[in-house]
């Protein structure tokens, strides 16, 4: 049986991180990419314990990275098997407060940095008709919330994407596309929202200051809820899916995500009757 070459991008920490560590238990090659490979130490202790894991640095906001690495990985292995564009920032502040270089890095990462990966994998994976993109989106790219609509937005985008690629590269080309939509996960990406808050100013006292306030006093009572997830919560399930059949188009991660989307996705919770739908009416297949 032939190795299992897995590309996953921000794996410094968190959920990257911890997909990187399954994976590689599980019997794949992993190559755990970063921007800033100073930040590897975590990858290199999985080197040391003898996992199959690779450091290679890859900046999603640059294409030339991005083709870099991919073609690294194809020079040494021949095949990519497995993408997981899980790099991605999030954001909290209302676009009248928002500066355009703001709202346009968030885009930048979340969604046109998915997009430069998938376009630098494509044509490895459509010229062996197989292999698997998984995109680590959010509840936030199935339904609106107040003071995300910028990260929301970008999650949208990043979901129509995918949904629209599965209309056509899945049936003629073979390869597979996963949405991955957690409510929340527990781990530095929640803490470096925080932190991208203070260093942006935070919320300033305007007309917005009450639906601040509002925000803000449901959090801990979000907190309870069972909203968020451990990384390594959120990956077993990426892990399961991964040898579902039919390959599922959207996964919620936990019964408090699932019931968050219910009006948007009771009726076809994988996705895959719509895509099917579409299939039929724009291909005739």
């Amino acid at each position: 049986m032939e190795k299992q070459i897995a590309v996953i991008t921000g794996t410094s920490t968190g959920l990257g991180l911890t997909l990187t560590q399954k994976l590689a238990n599980e019997g794949w090659k992993v190559y755990a990419t970063m921007r800033n490979l100073e930040k590897g130490q975590s990858i290199r202790d999985l080197q040391q314990s003898g996992l199959s894991v690779e450091l290679l640095q890859l900046d999603v906001q640059s294409q030339d990275s991005v083709d870099k690495a991919i073609q690294t990985v194809i020079d040494q292995e021949g095949q990519i098997n497995l993408l997981v564009n899980n790099a991605g920032i999030g954001y909290i502040k209302t676009t009248e407060q928002s500066t355009e270089k703001e709202y346009t890095n968030v885009f930048d990462i979340n969604t046109f940095g998915a997009i430069r990966c998938t376009k630098a994998v494509l044509p490895h994976m459509r010229e062996r008709k197989q292999g698997k993109i998984v995109a680590i989106s959010s509840v936030g790219g199935l339904v609106g919330q107040p003071l995300n609509e910028i990260y929301c937005a970008s999650k949208f985008a990043l979901e129509g994407y995918y949904e629209s690629l599965a209309t056509y590269v899945t049936p003629y080309f073979g390869v597979e596309f996963m949405i991955v939509e957690p409510g929340g996960i527990s781990s530095e990406f929640a803490n470096s929202v925080l932190a991208g808050m203070a260093s942006n100013g935070g919320f300033y006292k305007d007309d917005f200051e009450p639906v601040v306030n509002d925000y803000m006093g449901t959090r801990s009572e979000r907190s309870d809820g069972n909203i968020y997830q451990t990384p390594s919560e959120v990956a077993d399930v990426v892990l399961t899916q991964l040898k579902t059949n039919p390959f599922p188009l959207r996964v919620r991660t936990s019964e408090w995500a699932e019931d968050f989307c219910q009006y948007k996705t009771k009726e076809d919770p994988t996705g895959l009757i719509q895509t099917k739908n579409v299939v039929k009416q724009m291909l005739g297949k």
